[in-house]
């Protein structure tokens, strides 16, 4: 069953307000690295009808992201940002969505980023996470960068929290728990990091935090 742009904006707001779902329409948000994080933030981020999505990875779906990526056995193989793309717009088919499906560096970090105002990082690597965030606080003196850091295994799930480590810069995890033999990522936690990234991002759009 089709619905008409008007009618889900009109279910949105009913949930929402019309004065907050018009913050969330004009968002211009970055989701770098569409793993476990980066897959389960944009759902959730389009599910509240955040206008302006970017959708950045260069890797394609490998049947091992199925236990904690937002994919399904008919992704496998397609280029990540294709196969979110598609459930996105599946969710709502009248949001602005752009892929780029590279591999981000210091070098394309200020063409790649440069109109977006909210940068989720959403890295599995240690190294490439401080080189987005350290690129991005430096080439953009007005974006802010949602990060994250520690939620392996299957811990605490309140000992993932979000605060605010400098001025344009917020951290969401445990920031200890590492992967290892018998601590690999997995759904559960790796949602709820997730969800704090969105939902902080919900914030910065609609309070201006």
């Amino acid at each position: 069953m089709a619905f008409s742009k008007e009618e889900i904006q009109e279910a949105l707001c009913r949930r929402h307000t019309p004065e907050i779902q018009e913050r969330l329409n004009k968002g211009r948000v970055a989701i770098s690295g569409l793993g476990g994080l980066g897959s389960n933030a944009a759902s959730a981020l389009a599910r509240i009808g955040v206008g302006h999505l970017h959708l950045i990875d260069f890797d394609r779906v490998d049947l091992t992201n199925l236990n904690r990526q937002h994919y399904f056995m008919r992704h496998v193989g397609m280029y990540k940002t294709d196969a979110l793309r598609e459930q996105l717009l599946d969710i709502n088919p009248y949001l602005d969505i752009q892929t780029d499906c590279v591999r981000v560096c210091e070098e394309n970090i200020k063409e790649l980023f440069a109109k977006d105002d909210i940068i989720c990082e959403a890295f599995d690597v240690p190294e490439n996470k401080a080189m987005l965030v350290n690129g991005v606080l430096e080439q953009f003196p007005d974006k802010i960068v949602v990060s994250a850091s520690g939620m392996a295994g299957y811990g605490d799930s309140n000992m993932i929290r979000t605060r605010k480590v400098a001025d344009r810069f917020y951290l969401c995890g445990d920031e200890t728990s590492d992967s290892g033999a018998g601590m690999g990522l997995m759904a559960p936690r790796v949602s709820i990091c997730a969800g704090h990234e969105a939902n902080l991002i919900a914030r910065l759009l609609i309070d201006g935090i």
